[in-house]
């Protein structure tokens, strides 16, 4: 038995730049578009999250850099998108996955606090989808943004998450009508609850888990090797006609969610 689900070197010859690509999903979703074949850039603020991650793909057998950047600032996007280019020549895959989350009262919720969220989750989205046109253009390449299901409902205590990943949604759709045409493809990938991250680890109360559990048709927790799967497919020429969608990846979760017990 084996639970390698994709042909190898399903992605050899491309190159990813995924931001947030250190740590949690979006490292996770690194080194499977390593083991796919191919060549990576780990982008977020500091180097110290990155470095391990680019070396356990590296010693993978895959190729992987780290590159420092905050994807609220366009110019240090532009320049670890010029890094890249330096490096493997090409980009062909951009996964936008840097995020910023905590549990608030929307009473209680500063002005600041809720735009340093929307900043980096959704004005970070649209600096790199931006940034990296010119080249995706040229590559008739994609862009994979990592959204949430927290706003197909009213989600208590995540206010600023809920508008920035709803905001992520319908930049997913625009882009996908207007640059279609270049041949770029723009989806997105809605992860419900998964148990092997920090932020369940951080923002869901033990006492709550199980309760959350229940409400989860499949009865069990996403893991972050589902939403790995979900991006090496959407990626991969398997969805070339694939456009604008919105892939929840939840167990069907949400479906549920509103159901009394």
């Amino acid at each position: 038995m084996t639970d390698k689900i994709f042909v190898d070197g399903l992605l050899a010859g491309r190159v990813a730049f995924v931001t947030g690509g250190g740590t949690g999903i979006t490292g996770g979703v690194a080194r499977a578009l390593a083991e796919a074949g191919a060549k990576v850039a780990l982008v977020s603020r500091k180097l110290e999250h990155l470095e391990p991650a680019a070396e356990k793909i590296r010693a993978a057998g895959g190729e992987a850099i780290a590159v420092a950047a905050d994807v609220r600032n366009m110019e240090e996007v532009e320049r670890a998108i010029g890094a890249t280019l330096a490096k493997f020549g090409q980009l062909d895959i951009v996964v936008n996955g840097a995020a910023g989350n905590f549990l608030c009262a929307a009473e209680e919720l500063s002005p600041n606090g809720f735009g340093t969220v929307v900043d980096i989750d959704l004005k970070g989205t649209f600096n790199v989808s931006r940034a990296a046109f010119s080249e995706l253009k040229k590559q008739r390449g994609l862009l994979l943004n990592i959204s949430a299901t927290l706003h197909y409902l009213g989600t208590p205590y995540q206010l600023h998450v809920s508008a920035a990943k709803a905001g992520v949604d319908a930049l997913t759709r625009n882009l996908a009508v207007e640059w279609g045409r270049y041949g770029i493809r723009v989806n997105a990938i809605a992860p419900g609850p998964i148990e092997d991250t920090e932020g369940m680890a951080r923002l869901v109360p033990e006492q709550v888990k199980e309760k959350l559990r229940r409400r989860i048709p499949l009865g069990r927790f996403g893991r972050i090797r589902d939403i790995e799967q979900s991006a090496v497919f959407l990626c991969s020429d398997a969805a070339s006609f694939i456009n604008g969608a919105v892939l929840v990846v939840d167990g069907g979760q949400w479906l549920s969610a509103n159901r009394l017990e």
